[in-house]
C-alpha cells in the first residue's frame, strides 16, 4: 500500500533536548530574582500595610518563577555529561532552588536573601555558558 509510505517522514531530525537549546537561558531566573530583590527593598522602605501585603504576594510569585526557571535548566538543559564535568552542579541547583523557596527569598523580606539567590544563579550561569562553548 502506498499510503503509509507517502505519510512517512522523508527527513529524520534528532536533538539532544526537547527544543532547540537556544530557548534555555539562566537570565530568565536572574530577572525574576532581581525582581524579588527590588521588591524586598521596596518592602523595607514602605510601611503601608496594603503595599506590604501586595509586595509579599508579588515577591512570592516571582520567587516561584525563579524556581521554575531553575528547574527547567536543571531537568531539561543539563545532561549527564554536564553533571560529570561539574560534579557539584546538582548540589548547586538544590541550594539555588532552596534559596528561592520558603527558607530563602520567597519566605523573607530581607534583600540579603535575594542576594544569596542571585549569587547561586550567577554560579549556575557561569557553568551554563561554559557548556554552551563546548
Amino acid at each position: 500500500m502506498r499510503l503509509p509510505r507517502i505519510l512517512s517522514p522523508r527527513v529524520t531530525a534528532s536533538a539532544h533536548c526537547d527544543l532547540p537549546c537556544g530557548v534555555y537561558d539562566p537570565a530568565q531566573a536572574r530577572i525574576e530574582a532581581e525582581s524579588v530583590k527590588m521588591i524586598c527593598e521596596k518592602y523595607q522602605a514602605n510601611t503601608d500595610p496594603e503595599f506590604r501585603t501586595r509586595a509579599i504576594l508579588i515577591k512570592e510569585q516571582r520567587a516561584d518563577l525563579v524556581k521554575h526557571h531553575l528547574w527547567v535548566l536543571w531537568t531539561d538543559y543539563f545532561k549527564p555529561a554536564h553533571f560529570e564535568k561539574y560534579p557539584h552542579l546538582h548540589q548547586l541547583f538544590n541550594e539555588a532552588t532552596k534559596a528561592a523557596g520558603a527558607a530563602g527569598a520567597k519566605g523573607a523580606t530581607d534583600p540579603a536573601k535575594a542576594d544569596e539567590l542571585l549569587q547561586k544563579i550567577d554560579e549556575i550561569s557561569k557553568i551554563f555558558w561554559e557548556t554552551k562553548k563546548a
